[in-house]
């Protein structure tokens, strides 16, 4: 009999683990598939290590510091700042035609861009900046406001109000078209006024990271464990049954999963609220050069791009969507010591229901299509390195929907989220994307605030 059972084995979940193992629990984390992450992974392809999801880490602070949600991580799972060993972004850059916004880890730059390219929106950028910084997490009314009408209230330039929502939608948004005004803030807050940072190994330091603490405090991970089952008797999870038959037994669970997911997996339907689930989904090329794009004239982190004034944030109808996008050169970080090979990886929207339809020989074709067309779309906004590519790999809809387990492959889960991460059961909680928190960081929070609230606490 295990105190919790954790379903998924990406960052809530393990840090959930390591956050309840401090407190002597015996835990147990099930993974579906051999190896850990979920879609903030990693794997070996001729010779090369690849991150799967990983651009950047969001709510860089820098070490020392003490507020923040990577200062709260690192003291709630007692890590030291130099475990995860986070080089800051060198910039980057917002461009839609004729204007370009550059950012860095200093707001300041920031600040003075948006003066630059917008005079006549400073005082109101300056009124809607310190809403944001004042926002309050627990001030549900304003955090359920639709962010466009909060923005239009005091932001008169339709474009800048475009701007600042590509990036904050891509790296956060399950909600097409707008963002909740609370999830618009975090993301502000996170990307801009905190910044942005990677370790130089990538995403596999964190991920080991996390397990061998887990691990060094008893706490028991098993690989190739899928959960078929949840067992279901009253309002309790009476058994955990996997998919070689094997019940596992525990007081309580916590589902990194997603809500829908997990409701799916009950064995005696509940009368819940219906949630749909969510529609968006991405497309990203990997393109190893033979060069570092910096010689090629690239000296960006990361670039949102958009090739119009109006910013689209939808499930396309198509295969994919290149109107925008995103580049990401993990070359582009202050390491200490370079990267090997360059490296640049492009992101765009995609339909998962047009992936999930191919047939095999279909999907490696519209791979190799797709490819080209995203990084023909990117080419636009940066120097055109394709002479330049040695190696390529693509990760689509599909790939997302099987490593994660999201109904339609949702990188960001549905967009209604269950913020106190409770179920219809009451041993059966929620952590995780669906929870409310997205990235890494906020991926790890979510675990640690779950644990700390619904785990922690005497039956």
């Amino acid at each position: 009999m295990y105190d919790t059972i954790i379903i998924g084995a990406g960052m809530s979940g393990l840090a959930a683990g390591i956050r309840l193992a401090y407190y002597d629990q015996r835990v147990c984390i099930l993974e579906r598939h051999t190896t850990i992450g979920g879609l903030n992974s990693f794997y070996r392809l001729n010779g090369r290590n690849f991150d799967v999801g990983l651009h950047a880490i969001t709510n860089f602070t820098p070490r020392g510091t003490k507020k923040g949600p990577l200062a709260l991580l690192l003291r709630q799972l007692r890590l030291g700042w130099e475990e995860f060993a986070l080089a800051p972004q060198v910039g980057s850059r917002i461009a839609f035609p004729g204007v370009k916004l550059d950012f860095t880890n200093d707001f300041e730059l920031f600040r003075s861009e948006v003066r630059r390219a917008f005079p006549a929106e400073r005082d109101n950028f300056e009124r809607f900046v310190a809403q944001v910084a004042d926002y309050d997490d627990l001030d549900l009314p304003l955090a359920d406001r639709s962010a466009r009408e909060v923005l239009g209230e005091t932001i008169r330039d339709p474009l800048l109000i475009e701007m600042l929502f590509c990036p904050l939608m891509y790296y956060g948004s399950a909600r097409e078209h707008d963002m909740d005004f609370g999830q618009f803030s975090i993301m502000f807050r996170s990307i801009f006024m905190e910044g942005l940072a990677r370790p130089l190994a990538g995403v596999r330091l964190i991920l080991k990271t996390l397990v061998r603490r887990f691990k060094e405090l008893g706490g028991e991970l098993r690989l190739r464990a899928g959960v078929d089952r949840l067992h279901v008797e009253g309002d309790r999870v009476a058994g955990v049954v996997l998919e070689d038959g094997t019940e596992i037994l525990g007081r309580r669970v916590l589902s990194s999963a997603g809500w829908l997911e997990t409701m799916r997996l009950c064995d005696q339907p509940a009368t819940v609220s219906p949630r749909d689930p969510g529609e968006l989904s991405f497309i990203e090329s990997i393109s190893v050069l033979d060069t570092p794009p910096r010689q090629l004239g690239y000296d960006r982190t990361i670039l949102f791009y958009n090739d119009s004034e109006t910013f689209h944030w939808r499930k396309p109808d198509a295969m994919c969507d290149v109107r925008s996008g995103v580049v990401c050169s993990p070359n582009n970080f202050a390491y200490e010591q370079p990267l090997d090979e360059g490296i640049l990886r492009i992101t765009s929207l995609a339909n998962f229901d047009r992936w999930a339809a191919l047939s095999e020989d279909e999907y490696r074709l519209e791979k190799l299509r797709w490819y080209d067309r995203a990084v023909a779309s990117a080419v636009r906004f940066l120097p055109d390195f394709r002479q330049r590519v040695i190696a390529t790999d693509m990760f689509t809809p599909t790939t997302i929907r099987r490593f994660t387990g999201h109904v339609n492959g949702a990188v960001y889960g549905a967009p209604d989220k269950v913020k106190d991460g409770t179920t219809h059961l009451k041993n059966l909680f929620i952590c995780g994307t669906d929870q409310g928190w997205v990235g890494i960081i906020g991926s790890i929070v979510s675990g640690i605030s779950m644990a700390n609230r619904h785990l922690l606490v005497a039956e």
